[in-house]
């Protein structure tokens, strides 16, 4: 056996691992809160940050209006700073209702914080003291009917602080659908679902922002938003918080829940993905090292399969296309599991891997000549 070949084999057995673990977090591992619950009893608070959101939030905060099975939710609507007539749209979609609360954001940022964790700290302090449940939600997201109350009673259910539904995320463009499914493949991919809820290690964490349920009592011993004002994945670093804390948190299949569309074009997704890349991957060596393995695992199966095939070298091809349709079959799993489109995106899974090498090597990029930012202000 030669070398090559060896190391060929070595990948196809780490690729089986990988899938197999995505299968049994999809299969086993991964919450799905029911659609239909039963009435929550308990006051919520439905929290909305906006900042130059005229165009999309009419669809979000009109499903949010919409809730069923939640009597006791009272909205919370925080203008920060737009330019665009956001506040004008929301009242008049609101119509006066009074279970809407519109608010003003501060004119400028503290020292030391940045937009997102002000505009949420913001938020927490004025929802109605009584809720025992915060439920943070992205202009970019539409609930459906039933969501709210379901992702509430997934809460209690599990016993968890903090719950972090998912939602559809939507695509529409080659861009899109080259990256985003990244987004649910990754988590599903390498991190084991189970033992994040079991585990007190704040390391073992993941959250995403878009729609998020915390309990009251244990955000706030968290130190709430307050306590990540800096960071730029305010979220994962907030499920931190409440593990520090003592809290337990839990990922849950949102996609029967809510719907994303989280950019518009292009120079919305390279963009926001800069901003926040270089902080999920924390110091630039270990940012390389992932990428140089998931360039070995998800790249370069293809890659030696085609030279493989015009060499000549029909075994070593064959192992490199099956290292190629493991990695395929990884994102097949996840696009199911997590209500995502599998054909025909799953197979140009390698190009998307490459994407994200590209938008990871840009991000540090510009972190380093301190020109990252993010709706006219500064991150990172």
């Amino acid at each position: 056996m030669t070398a090559t070949v060896a190391g060929a084999l070595a990948v196809l057995a780490v690729l089986g691992a990988l899938t197999g673990h995505t299968l049994v977090n999809a299969g086993r591992w991964l919450r799905r809160p029911t659609t239909r619950p039963a009435d929550v009893t308990e006051p919520v608070a439905a929290l909305l940050p906006l900042r130059d959101e005229a165009a999309r939030v009419t669809p979000c905060l009109r499903a949010l209006l919409a809730q069923r099975g939640v009597p006791g939710l009272r909205i919370v609507v925080l203008d920060d700073g737009s330019g665009d007539g956001t506040a004008d749209v929301v009242r008049a979609v609101a119509g006066g209702d009074p279970r809407v609360t519109l608010l003003t954001g501060a004119d400028a940022l503290p020292p030391g914080w940045l937009g997102k964790p002000h505009a949420c700290h913001q938020l927490a302090r004025r929802a109605d003291p009584a809720a025992g449940v915060l439920v943070f939600v992205d202009a970019d997201v539409v609930l459906a009917p039933y969501a709210v109350a379901s992702a509430v009673a997934e809460l209690r259910a599990a016993r968890v602080t903090l719950l972090s539904p998912y939602p559809r995320i939507l695509v529409a463009t080659a861009a899109d659908r080259l990256a985003q499914p990244l987004l649910q493949w990754l988590w599903l991919t390498f991190l084991p679902l189970r033992a994040m809820e079991r585990s007190t290690r704040p390391s073992l964490a993941a959250a995403g922002g878009q729609f998020l349920v915390v309990d009251r009592a244990g955000y706030d011993a968290a130190g709430g938003h307050a306590a990540v004002r800096d960071r730029v994945l305010e979220d994962v670093e907030l499920a931190r918080a409440v593990k520090r804390a003592g809290g337990r948190i839990a990922l849950a299949d949102g996609s029967r829940l809510a719907a994303c569309r989280m950019y518009e074009d292009w120079p919305q997704l390279r963009d926001g993905y800069t901003k926040s890349l270089w902080a999920s991957f924390g110091h630039p060596a270990a940012a390389a090292a992932v990428l140089a393995l998931l360039g070995l695992l998800y790249v370069a199966p293809v890659v030696v399969a085609v030279a493989a095939l015009v060499a000549g070298a029909t075994p070593l091809a064959l192992l490199g296309f099956a290292g190629y349709l493991l990695g395929v079959a990884g994102r097949v799993v996840t696009a199911r599991a997590t209500g995502g489109r599998w054909w025909p995106d799953a197979l140009a899974h390698p190009a998307s891997v490459v994407v994200l090498g590209w938008l990871t090597i840009r991000s540090y990029h510009l972190r380093k000549r301190r020109r990252l930012s993010w709706r006219g202000r500064p991150v990172g």
